[in-house]
């Protein structure tokens, strides 16, 4: 039996380990991917650090990992459309086809979406197996390690153009590599003002480096003088909520112009409450987003990418796969973009 490396979740605890487990073979209507690149995920740190979420969502063993660049080294039965060699990425839900919003071709909302890398083994590995219609190929223009994390830069693709921001004032809460690369779309397709808020110094530095502007230290400085100072008179017309924070959810809700429109990325924790008059007598639609629309978003993300938008800059650290311990300290550390693990 072939084996290959692999980061698998192999116990019910803190950790995560590198291990040899068997190469998976591509059957009918899938492909084998060799692992070029992957992207480190906040989900991955969750299984990582064994938290609740992760106990509640994650059977072990399980190889982790979900953002990934790599090329086709083998097709299975009933595969067309696709060539051993072709660099290719994935949309990460495998979705049932058979519910009713797979049939109608809204298939990121798919009642029994399977996710790469929670549901089934991931991408954290040398090989990995992919059903052929998950496939994204990746554009010659566009480099092997943002190829890597299209994943995460799809939630914030999926989030930016939730509503229409040309020409709006946009607060995006939560300064993580999502956030950023949100606020950073928002500001290329035209947006007024863009204003990131966190607590983390680094992240908001990592901000201004992508070319925001307006970020905000919400331990120092209030939304509402960022307000009077850019002369915004009556408030957001669009919110990001990006941080899983319910104080700087309630902050957004706060600082929105009424009739605004909210997008929820963050995992806000269950018991999070809010004040609903806000809500309710400013007239707020709120949308909650998980994933991309596949394969829309897919599309949008690629053109943004191929018209000149430069995420480059949030990747902030480089380590081959031996190293997988440090590239996860400094996840955890949070002083740190999105992190690269070369697999060659």
């Amino acid at each position: 039996m072939e084996t290959m490396k692999a980061l698998v979740k192999s116990r019910a605890e803190p950790g995560i380990w590198l291990e040899r487990v068997p190469t998976p073979v591509a059957g009918t209507n899938e492909v084998l991917i060799r692992i070029h690149k992957t992207g480190i995920c906040g989900t991955d740190a969750h299984i990582y650090n064994w938290d609740d979420w992760a106990q509640r969502n994650i059977l072990t063993p399980r190889i982790i990992g979900h953002e990934f660049v790599g090329e086709i080294v083998e097709l299975g039965p009933g595969v067309s459309g696709y060539a051993v060699g072709d660099r290719v990425t994935a949309e990460g839900h495998i979705t049932c086809g058979q519910c009713r919003n797979c049939r109608a071709g809204k298939r990121h909302l798919c009642t029994k979406a399977v996710g790469i890398g929670g549901g089934r083994d991931g991408a954290f590995a040398e090989y990995l197996v992919v059903p052929a219609a998950n496939l994204w190929p990746v554009h010659d223009d566009i480099a092997s390690d943002i190829a890597a994390i299209l994943d995460p830069f799809g939630n914030a693709v999926h989030c930016a153009l939730s509503f229409d921001v040309t020409g709006e004032d946009v607060l995006i809460t939560g300064a993580g590599p999502i956030g950023i690369m949100a606020a950073v779309v928002c500001r290329f397709i035209g947006a007024r003002h863009v204003v990131i808020s966190d607590i983390n110094p680094y992240r908001l530095q990592l901000a201004a480096k992508l070319g925001i502007k307006h970020t905000v230290n919400t331990t120092q400085q209030r939304l509402s003088e960022v307000m009077q100072a850019l002369h915004m008179s009556n408030g957001f017309d669009v919110g990001l909520e990006m941080s899983g924070s319910p104080e700087a959810f309630n902050d957004l809700l706060e600082a929105m112009y009424h009739g605004g429109s909210v997008a929820l990325l963050g995992f806000l924790p269950p018991q999070t409450e809010i004040n609903w008059d806000t809500v309710i007598f400013k007239g707020l639609h709120l949308k909650g987003v998980y994933g991309r629309e596949v394969f829309e978003t897919w599309y949008k993300m690629t053109q943004l990418l191929r018209s000149g938008l430069d995420i480059s800059a949030i990747i902030s650290h480089r380590f081959t796969v031996a190293d997988y311990d440090k590239a996860f300290e400094v996840v955890h550390s949070g002083k740190c973009g999105k992190v690269i693990l070369d697999w060659e």
